[in-house]
This record gives structure tokens, C-alpha cells and sequence, in this order.
């Protein structure tokens, strides 16, 4: 059992800095009461050292692709005689896993995956999906079982999902799915939609729903706009891959002489509660169209580097009013510590100058407007009335000995990482303690997972 109160050392509470001697009372999944400057922890109170934030969002991810970690990466060198690879050569091996998995093996594998996101804090999580239908495209006799297994796998896990139920329909701008695409595809968005609202509501469940169009390579902009309907019309998140590659801005500026975030707000797609994911190679344009409706970008710079995809304009976004969200996408790595802080580092990189965002706005990302762009808006923050999500976070291992309150948000972002995560309470319940997972034992399902995928 969790307790239903709990005393912090140090606590983030939002501001600036982090707080001294905080207790936070929970009723039920949420936080009653906190107060600050409390010295000594309170009779009734579990005692929780170190450093306490709310619970981190991880607002793109893609499950499946947990199983390609280590298995990409490209053997060639500049000059000795190999391609060094790309995106695109990456996509063929993601398709050959994806024709592999079926509803057994994706929750499993999904299980795991979550499970892990459970020990690096992460208490909810938006998983972008389009793994639909079996083999040649032929439905489930439940068409929504691969997405149930997703919803049944968080649930085992501990966290909180957002299922944003992809529609995709074409392999590329004006081409007919291959093979393995056709498991993603529901053939049309009409189709799409009576396949989602199949699904039903498991609202307070710990599932909600929001829609995604996988790109504009992969939904024509009539299609879009029927997504962008179905999601405006139940006020719904709704996410998509947007400019993630040049040759995506180059095929649809050529097809339809707009760029695809142009392509999508003519289909009614950008609002308040559209996130645009990647947005990479977005143009001044477009950054300011963001900015002017509210959205939200949600950046993942650890697929991004690892795909070669590039740097995105993550300063110029959030300057236009866009708020800032983080995925791990692929799994490359789940940290969202390394998420963050790589927002600012890879800038750094790019420009030859420090300080575009702040340790407490990159933190923001990481747990706030992460999860208002999954449909989560009670959740990340410590607060009377918010999701009782808290993460501790240990601050006597090598990376972060010697942390002061005054500089603890900053070794936060850039000096930590997952597994300085002791302890995860996800709606008053505790999911890992000491840095185990309560209920599973997360390498062992892992290699088990992983074992049957690639046996």
C-alpha cells in the first residue's frame, strides 16, 4: 500500500527552484494538500529523500520499436565504401518487425516496454499507433485487439496510456500500402473512424483516446480532414508526424503546393490540442502558424539523432508560442532526462551558443505540456487537485552527489538520468520502490519479450 502522505527533502513544485521539506497529502489518486517548509517529516508521512517531481510524460512512442534497440545501427564509414544509412533504410527494417508481431507478442513486448518507462518515471505515456490489422492487412476479428493489447499492457505496467489510433493509408504521397503497410491501413477514413469508435470509451480506466494521422505521406489531405473532424468534433488530442524528413516537405510541397503543416491546418488539423511530432525541418512559416493556434511540438531527439533526421528549431518553436513536449519515439533510450536536456545540448551543437531553454522550461516539457498534449491536463504538477504522480529522484549516486537545493533542477536536467529514479507513485499508488518495479521483473520480461520477437 501508498501511503497518503508523504514528505519530501526537496520538491519541484512548478517555480523556479525547488522547495525544502514538502508534504503532499493524497486522497485517492489525487493530491489534497501541500505545504512547504516543513522540517522533519510528520509522523503519518512516508519519508521521501532526495529530489520529488511530478510525473514525467512521454508524449510519441511506438512500442514495438523497443525491439530494434541495438539492432540498426550502420557498419559503413566515410570512405570505406558502405552508405552510412538513413531514415529510410532504417523504415525497411521497422516493417520487417512490425510483420512479424502479433497481438500476443506486441503485449508483451509493449508490457515491457511501459514497464521500463515506469522505472525511468514516466506515468504516462502516448503511444502513436498504426500496428492495426494482421498479416496483408486482414482484420482481427476484434479490429481493435492490437490496440487493447497496448491498453491491457500499460494497465500490467502501472502508467497511464493514451492510445492515438493512427490513421494511415497510403505508402507514400499517392502510392497504394505495400505488404506490410497494409496492416496499418483501414483503406479509407471513414473506415478509420467506425474502426475507432469501435473501440469504446474506458475513460477513468487509465486509457484515453486521441487520433493521429500518421503523416501527410500517408493520409491524402481529404483524409485529414475526416481525422481532423472526428477528433475536433470529441475535442481530442490529435497527433502527427510533421516534416520530419526534407523529402516529406519536398514530395508534398510538389504534390500539393503546400508544406504538410499547411496541408494539415487546410484539413482543420492544427489547435490547441494538435501536436505536431518531430517538426524538424519545419519553415519560419509554419513555426509561426503553430505558434498562432496554441499547438504543441513534441520533440524526440534521441530518434532523431539516432535516424539522423536532424536538429529541430525547438527555441524558434517555443519563441512562437508552441509549447514544448518529449517522446522516446523509437526507444533508442527511455529517459526522458536525456530527452530534455539534448533539446538544449543539441542546439548548443548546432549554433555555437548556450542557454535557448531553461532547466525548469525543459522540465515543463518533461511533465506539464507533455501531458496536456496526450489529453493528461490534471496530471504533472504537484498540486492540490492533480493525479497523484509523484518521482523520486535519488541525489547520492556519482552523477548527482553533492546536489544543493539551489542548483537541483539544473543537475536534474542535464546531470541525471533513468536510473537515478528510485521511486513512482502513479495516482497514489506505487508502481516502483528503491528503483524495482513493484510487480514485474522488467529485464526478465524484456529478454523474454524480446526472445520470441526475434526468434
Amino acid at each position: 500500500m501508498s501511503a497518503s502522505a508523504y514528505w519530501c527533502e526537496l520538491a519541484w513544485l512548478g517555480g523556479e527552484s525547488a522547495e525544502e521539506g514538502v508534504v503532499v497529502r493524497v486522497e485517492g489518486d489525487r493530491i489534497s494538500a501541500v505545504e512547504s517548509g516543513v522540517g522533519a517529516a510528520p509522523a503519518e508521512a512516508e519519508a521521501l529523500d532526495g529530489l520529488t517531481i511530478p510525473g514525467l510524460a512521454n508524449a510519441h512512442s511506438h512500442a514495438f520499436q523497443r525491439a530494434l534497440r541495438g539492432r540498426t545501427q550502420e557498419t559503413g564509414s566515410p570512405g570505406g565504401g558502405a552508405a552510412p544509412g538513413s531514415f529510410w533504410s532504417w523504415r525497411e527494417l521497422m516493417y520487417q518487425l512490425a510483420s512479424d508481431l502479433d497481438p500476443e507478442s506486441y503485449r508483451a513486448l509493449a508490457r515491457s516496454t511501459f514497464a521500463e518507462m515506469a522505472l525511468a518515471g514516466i506515468t504516462a505515456v502516448g503511444e502513436f499507433h498504426y500496428l492495426h490489422h494482421g498479416p496483408g492487412g486482414v482484420p482481427y476479428d476484434d479490429p481493435n485487439e492490437m490496440g487493447r493489447a497496448l491498453a491491457a499492457a500499460a494497465g500490467e505496467a502501472g502508467i497511464r496510456i493514451t492510445l492515438l489510433d493512427a490513421c494511415y493509408l497510403h505508402g507514400g504521397i499517392g502510392q497504394a500500402p505495400d505488404e506490410v503497410q497494409r496492416r496499418f491501413s483501414d483503406g479509407d477514413a471513414q473506415a478509420w473512424a467506425a474502426r475507432v469508435d469501435a473501440f469504446g470509451d474506458e475513460e477513468g480506466a487509465g486509457v484515453r483516446r486521441g487520433a493521429a494521422i500518421h503523416s501527410v505521406r500517408a493520409v491524402d489531405p481529404g483524409s485529414a480532414a475526416t481525422v481532423a473532424a472526428w477528433a475536433n468534433e470529441r475535442e481530442r488530442p490529435l497527433h502527427a508526424h510533421v516534416s520530419e524528413q526534407p523529402a516529406e516537405n519536398e514530395a508534398c510541397l510538389a504534390a500539393h503546393g503546400r508544406t504538410p503543416l499547411g496541408v494539415l491546418e487546410d484539413a482543420g488539423a492544427v489547435s490547441e490540442r494538435f501536436t505536431a511530432v518531430h517538426f524538424t525541418h519545419a519553415n519560419a512559416e509554419d513555426i509561426a502558424l503553430l505558434g498562432s493556434r496554441g499547438g504543441c511540438c513534441c520533440l524526440c531527439p534521441t530518434t532523431e539523432r539516432d535516424l539522423a533526421d536532424g536538429i529541430g528549431p525547438a527555441r524558434a518553436i517555443a519563441e512562437a508560442g508552441a509549447r514544448l513536449a518529449l517522446g522516446s519515439d523509437s526507444q533508442a533510450v527511455i529517459d526522458q532526462f536525456e530527452e530534455a536536456r539534448a533539446v538544449e545540448l543539441d542546439q548548443r551543437l548546432e549554433g555555437g551558443e548556450r542557454g535557448h531553454h531553461s532547466a525548469t522550461g525543459l522540465l515543463r516539457a518533461a511533465t506539464a505540456d507533455g501531458h496536456i498534449a496526450i489529453g493528461w491536463p490534471e496530471s504533472g504538477r504537484i498540486e492540490p487537485g492533480a493525479l497523484a504522480d509523484l518521482v523520486r529522484v535519488g541525489l547520492d549516486s556519482v552523477r548527482l552527489a553533492g546536489t544543493r537545493a539551489d542548483s537541483a533542477l539544473g543537475s536534474l536536467v542535464f546531470c541525471a538520468t533513468a536510473a537515478d529514479v528510485r521511486d513512482v507513485i502513479v495516482g497514489g499508488r506505487r508502481v516502483v520502490r528503491d528503483g524495482q518495479h513493484v510487480s514485474l521483473d522488467v529485464p526478465a520480461e524484456l529478454g523474454a519479450a524480446l526472445e520470441a520477437v526475434h526468434s
